[in-house]
């Protein structure tokens, strides 16, 4: 980059003027990437280890990316869907073949998503309204999905939500057992929490809520937008578990930085809709389909769901050492490229902002887990530098813990 853009500085007093106030953004101004690399408006480089919320799962300008998008755009960008579209009905046919589901329905988001899939539930089983979410959970901000996000800070502005919704302990098997009854329509859950601190579902306990709703008769479905396509080393993360769902929602990395979500679903699940009874004007269009065939051309090629576990050892491996030696580390937890320091007080923020000082960028999943979901594309040698990173700031927070 030959010097700053006229504009370097300016963005976050013209941002607070322009936009609704809906993000407390970081001081940063980012203008071009490359890989899992970043760069600022000042001509600052930073590793990419959040990957715009474990989106762009390909990294930055991946090849396959950028011809998939360049060939759409010289092509149809939307046509709405009330015609057919080939990327639109194949992509369809991969997901549900690689997700063991049956029908696809397309969309803009993860929220969207869920929304869809509380319509399925309602659609599918009339008259049972009862769906059980769990603590700690996170399914998005438009008022359905915000009814099933069982977190008080991002509710209380927007009482009353949807009647009906009972929250559990996440991952608490004697919880599941008593209130999966036949008066419920929907269990609804993350097989791994992401924003509620990339929290794993223990050992059975998925298999545990499908044997309860196949006994109650009730769905279940499972939320991957953040977890699935490739993320915890399996194409979604409930196929580690041998626990199938009766439908998934998913959406992030779907179209690889371009805004995508899908429902897919089984059986009767897959039955329930009929012409009319949800829509997205957008959803499914040839533009994004075609970016999200590039991400499944390489997330589904021989061996490469193989490396992500390679992967992803060698950087639990090597938190895992940091944590050993760091009094303010309480541990790692996640599966995959889907990674949570714990830290042993409520100091993600800052352990965040030492990241960024030292030129790595990383978000937290609450107070105090900072959350590491870099591209799947990450080399290991980059893996090697972001703990190198990670040391660093570590000893920063000790420093300022031990101050306190």
């Amino acid at each position: 980059m030959s010097g700053a853009p006229a504009w370097a500085g300016t963005l976050g007093r013209r941002g607070a003027n322009a936009l609704l106030p809906t993000y407390a953004r970081y001081p940063i101004e980012l203008v071009s990437g490359r890989g899992c690399r970043l760069q600022d408006a000042q001509g600052r480089d930073y590793l990419d280890l959040v990957a715009g919320i474990a989106v762009t799962a390909l990294g930055h300008g991946h090849p396959a990316m950028v011809e998939a998008i360049r060939q759409a755009a010289d092509g149809l960008l939307h046509v709405s869907n009330l015609y057919w579209t080939e990327p639109m009905v194949r992509l369809a046919e991969r997901l549900t073949e690689a997700a063991a589901m049956e029908r696809a329905f397309f969309c803009n988001s993860g929220a969207e998503a869920v929304e869809a899939a509380l319509k399925l539930a309602r659609k599918s089983l009339p008259g049972r309204r009862r769906v059980l979410c769990f603590e700690r959970s996170f399914h998005g901000r438009t008022l359905g999905a915000l009814s099933t996000t069982a977190q008080p800070q991002y509710q209380e502005s927007f009482l009353p939500l949807l009647s009906d919704v009972h929250v559990l302990p996440f991952g608490d098997f004697d919880a599941a057992q008593r209130a999966i009854d036949p008066q419920v329509g929907l269990v609804l859950v993350e097989p791994i929490q992401g924003e509620g601190g990339v929290r794993p579902a223990p050992p059975g306990w998925l298999g545990l809520l499908r044997e309860r709703c196949d006994a109650a008769g009730c769905l279940l479905i499972f939320d991957e937008v953040q977890s699935g396509l490739g993320r915890t080393g399996t194409f979604f993360a409930y196929q580690a578990e041998g626990v199938l769902p009766d439908a998934v929602t998913c959406a992030k990395a779907l179209a690889g930085g371009l805004p995508m979500g899908a429902l897919l679903a089984r059986g009767t699940a897959a039955e329930a809709f009929q012409p009319g009874d949800h829509a997205s004007t957008f959803g499914g269009g040839p533009l994004v389909s075609a970016a999200a065939h590039a991400v499944l051309d390489v997330v589904l090629a021989e061996g490469f769901l193989d490396e992500v576990r390679r992967k992803s050892e060698r950087l639990r491996t090597g938190l895992q050492k940091l944590a050993a030696v760091n009094p303010v580390v309480a541990g790692v937890r996640g599966r995959g490229l889907m990674l949570g320091l714990r830290l042993t007080e409520p100091r993600a923020a800052e352990l965040v902002g030492a990241l960024r000082d030292h030129g790595a960028l990383t978000c937290p999943a609450g107070a105090d887990v900072v959350r590491f979901v870099p591209p799947l594309t990450i080399s290991p040698e980059e893996i090697d530098q972001a703990l190198q990173i990670v040391e660093l700031a570590l000893g920063v927070l000790t420093q300022r813990a031990e101050a306190d």
